[in-house]
């Protein structure tokens, strides 16, 4: 059976300092997989890569068995024409630190435009999606609601049901509960929660050490753009392998 995502001894740099220094990596249909590690590791990098909203310089991402972005044959390597990269990168979804909400647009439209501008939906067909994702978030009260009447939390989910409406087969969480003010943390992680428990396909960057270790079927620590330790969250969190890890769990809001 094809794994859902497989990276491949993945290289990015900027400039001369090199981000990711041979990662490996790969994750079944299903699978809930937390990275976390101290900022600067690489993390988020990763994440960027797999959706190619960054360019990498040396090996290889597949997702669902199709190489993302490039060509590879031997030695030489091309990067796909920009259409196939926006057809591949729609295999995932990513939601942000930031909301990224079109502030003229309610909530129900902003889920609904990458319905009708990218699927190629009618109007009452999207709106429908919109609705059904909206409600599964917890805000189809608020459907009509523009982003400045929403809290942040609010905003988040709605950029959540935004991503998970596109139908992709993995999600992409970075950090998306940094931004928000600590009592709305909760909400946003009950809705992942709730996503994983329906079996979607995630992968979560974050510094929530204890929501890692609840949701997670596997975790990842990286450090220094490679991972260092990675295996089921109750062993790495009680029973750290490493020290590096051991140092960076004493620090954080695992207790």
């Amino acid at each position: 059976m094809t794994n859902l995502l497989e990276i491949r001894d993945l290289h990015k740099r900027y400039g001369a300092v090199e981000v990711l220094k041979g990662v490996d990596c790969s994750m079944r249909q299903g699978e809930v997989i937390s990275i976390i590690g101290s900022s600067g590791s690489g993390k988020t990098t990763m994440l960027r890569c797999i959706n190619m909203l960054e360019e990498f310089q040396g090996g290889t991402i597949a997702i669902d068995g199709q190489e993302i972005g490039y060509e590879t044959a031997g030695d030489a390597r091309r990067r796909k024409p920009e259409r196939e990269i926006a057809r591949q990168r729609a295999l995932t979804g990513m939601a942000f630190q930031q909301f990224n909400l079109f502030p003229h647009m309610t909530a129900a439209a902003n889920v609904m435009l990458g319905l009708v501008k990218v699927k190629k939906m009618s109007r009452d067909e999207a709106r429908g999606l919109a609705e059904k994702w909206l409600d599964r978030v917890g805000l189809l009260s608020r459907k009509d609601h523009y982003p400045g009447q929403l809290s942040g939390g609010q905003q988040q989910r709605v950029a959540i049901a935004r991503a998970i409406a596109m139908n992709p087969k993995l999600m992409l969480f970075d950090e998306v509960t940094s931004a928000l003010d600590p009592e709305l943390v909760n909400e946003v992680l009950q809705v992942i929660k709730g996503l994983a428990d329906d079996g979607m396909s995630m992968l979560i960057v974050t510094h929530e050490m204890r929501f890692a270790y609840e949701v997670s079927s596997r975790v990842i620590f990286m450090n220094q753009g490679r991972i260092a330790e990675e295996g089921d969250p109750r062993e790495m969190f009680l029973k750290p392998r490493t020290e590096r890890l051991a140092e960076f769990l004493k620090t954080s809001t695992f207790n």
